[in-house]
């Protein structure tokens, strides 16, 4: 199953919303708020930098390769660059940061009509997720007698 949404259909704000909700029913081990970052991050950038249409799809890869794929069709052949970001307010350049920072993998695919900048995050096996599962549940653990761990907001 996969969502398209397209700039005749939709926003930025509309790209985030279908994204959300597909990744929550489809992706439930992904992390919704990094893959909502990320599209509102190639929409974003592709209404800022491109003129004409953009096309958003999100699907689920089943079988051995199993994850999520974000891909952000647009009209120009430029590829994003990364820019030092703009500490001061406004400027930009954190957007290309936040979306290699966060996806699996990022490659951008020079098409006739332009590019597709494509984002994947990879699932865990069963036997990987429940290997996780049980490491985080041992770590969490403390020692008869001594307090359980604690995080520093610093």
């Amino acid at each position: 199953m996969e969502v398209v949404l397209d700039s005749r259909k939709g926003d930025i704000s509309r790209a985030r919303e279908v994204t959300a909700t597909y990744v929550a029913r489809s992706c439930p081990w992904a992390n919704t708020d990094d893959v909502v970052l990320v599209v509102s991050e190639l929409v974003t950038n592709a209404v800022r930098h491109t003129t004409g249409w953009w096309r958003l799809r999100i699907r689920r890869m089943r079988g051995r390769r199993r994850g999520l794929v974000v891909d952000v069709d647009d009209t120009s052949g430029k590829e994003p660059t990364v820019r030092a970001p703009d500490l001061t307010g406004g400027g930009g350049g954190h957007g290309w940061h936040i979306v290699r920072r966060l996806a699996t993998a990022v490659e951008v695919v020079p098409r006739p009509y332009g590019k597709t900048v494509r984002a994947t995050w990879a699932s865990l096996s069963r036997s990987e997720s429940r290997r996780t599962k049980h490491r985080k549940r041992r770590t969490r653990r403390s020692a008869p007698g001594l307090p359980g761990p604690s995080r520093s907001w610093a």
